[in-house]
């Protein structure tokens, strides 16, 4: 009774935290690429009359019912890994049904079925990276195990890391984010500097960078929301191995090395004048395309953004993030956001379901680059770095090989316990900037004060 009024209070966190950046709150910073699409409400009325799968009986067609979000992301690849399944096993007799629904819809149904027991769920269900610690510590035993049924090691270790508990892994790693500093080249060349000067920086010499480019262009240096900043932070912090959280779950705020200096870096880039504050999303990405800002720090789905602007096509560049120089475990590589695909303990079609997984997502180089070039998906999967997708120029960025940069990032990504509460986390953060930056505390003090509001929040 108590897990599952528990359950039944995480619903309202759900929709009130990690759903706030659905595309719905002006000022919400996208965890994901697919926060940033807003789905179409004729397909939250499907999935109402979706139930589980029944039990068919021999011989009948059987149907792996999947719930996901985003119709020109996370859709369009998981329709096409049904397309390529059925070409490959055209006597399976199973039939994979894609239910499109917005991410809110997806997390208050699959919170409510799990509450209730178990009634209406899918067969496979897309979750955040970011709140799989949530689901799975809330509903244990809601989700298969499928440590032996994949070889995990052929995937991204931070993003297994992320489905693992326990030692038993959930989920199938899908997306990546794979952190880059995209920046206009020929506004950096106009105050003095090259392309090999932004390679591997620290974030004091970009700063320094900044404050040359800025005075001798009269263009801010770099942009994030004015009202959450934690894209920023959480690229940072991962580019350390730190998160919000230690490896043990518990919350790793106020003295955490890598926030601390997050937020001093934060700081003096606003007060040497380099950060555009942008009022909303598209905020951001409107100041890169009419030039009012040099750089953005974002994962690949970002690109789409910064492609709006047709005139500035060969003027940008990509290069790895700047890391922390003080702090000996920062590197050149982070990621944010990220999401992977669960299959339910209770479907009646659970081996169908893991055969289908197993079919597509594991050994089918083909199908990664599919979804690469038509949904620009940057997989977790390592040997799907190894074929041509990953070596073609990209004359938007001056011929640069943008998708073989993403391919060379992601392995060196540290794994961190994103311990489930994200955005719980994120709101902290967020309060504690925007007091810091009113000069109402020092960065200890915010820190301090993230740290109670995010305990209070959950009841630690």
């Amino acid at each position: 009774m108590k897990r599952k009024m528990a359950a039944m209070a995480m619903t309202a966190a759900l929709v009130l935290g990690t759903l706030a950046g659905c595309g719905k709150t002006e000022n919400a910073q996208p965890e994901t690429k697919e926060e940033e699409t807003v789905a179409d409400d004729a397909s939250g009325e499907a999935a109402e009359e979706t139930e589980t799968a029944k039990e068919p009986q021999s011989g009948e067609e059987k149907t792996i019912t999947i719930w996901a979000w985003d119709d020109n992301f996370n859709v369009a690849v998981m329709k096409e890994a049904a397309n390529v399944y059925a070409q490959s096993n055209p006597d399976a007799n199973v039939n994979v049904d894609v239910v499109s629904l917005s991410k809110e819809d997806v997390y208050v149904k699959l919170q409510t079925a799990l509450a209730g027991g178990g009634s209406g769920l899918p067969d496979i269900v897309l979750l955040e990276d970011y709140v799989s610690g949530k689901y799975l510590n809330t509903f244990p035993g809601s989700f298969a195990d499928l440590t032996e049924k994949f070889d995990f090691s052929q995937f991204l270790s931070f993003k297994v890391d992320a489905v693992t508990q326990d030692g038993k892994t959930y989920a199938v790693p899908f997306d990546t984010g794979a952190t880059a500093l995209y920046y206009r080249l020929d506004l950096v060349e106009q105050a003095g500097y090259t392309e090999e000067d932004m390679q591997d920086l620290t974030w004091d010499e970009f700063i320094e960078i900044g404050k040359t480019v800025t005075e001798k262009t009269g263009v801010q240096m770099i942009v994030e929301i004015a009202n959450n900043k934690t894209t920023l932070v959480r690229a940072m912090m991962q580019s350390c191995g730190l998160w919000y959280f230690d490896k043990d779950g518990n919350i790793n705020i106020k003295d955490n090395e890598a926030l601390k200096s997050a937020f001093d870096i934060i700081v003096r880039m606003k007060e040497a004048g380099i950060l555009y504050e942008a009022e909303s999303t598209e905020g951001r990405a409107g100041a890169l395309n009419n030039g009012t800002v040099v750089s953005v720090v974002n994962a690949p789905w970002f690109i789409s953004s910064i492609r709006q602007a047709e005139d500035q096509s060969g003027l940008w560049r990509a290069a790895r993030i700047p890391r922390i120089a003080e702090l000996d475990s920062s590197i050149n590589a982070s990621n944010v956001g990220g999401s992977s695909w669960y299959v339910l303990e209770k479907s009646e079609v659970k081996d169908e379901a893991i055969a289908f997984l197993q079919g597509v997502w594991e050994g089918n180089t083909d199908f990664y680059d599919t979804i690469m070039l038509n949904q620009g998906a940057m997989g977790s999967y390592i040997p799907g770095y190894d074929t041509g997708v990953y070596d073609e120029e990209d004359e938007f960025f001056g011929g640069q090989k943008l998708n073989g940069l993403f391919a060379e990032i992601l392995p060196d990504v540290i794994p961190v316990n994103f311990g489930g509460y994200v955005a719980e986390a994120n709101d902290a953060i967020t309060t504690a900037l925007a007091n810091l930056f009113e000069g109402k505390v020092t960065i200890d003090e915010a820190l301090e004060q993230a740290e109670a509001q995010l305990a209070n929040q959950l009841g630690r």
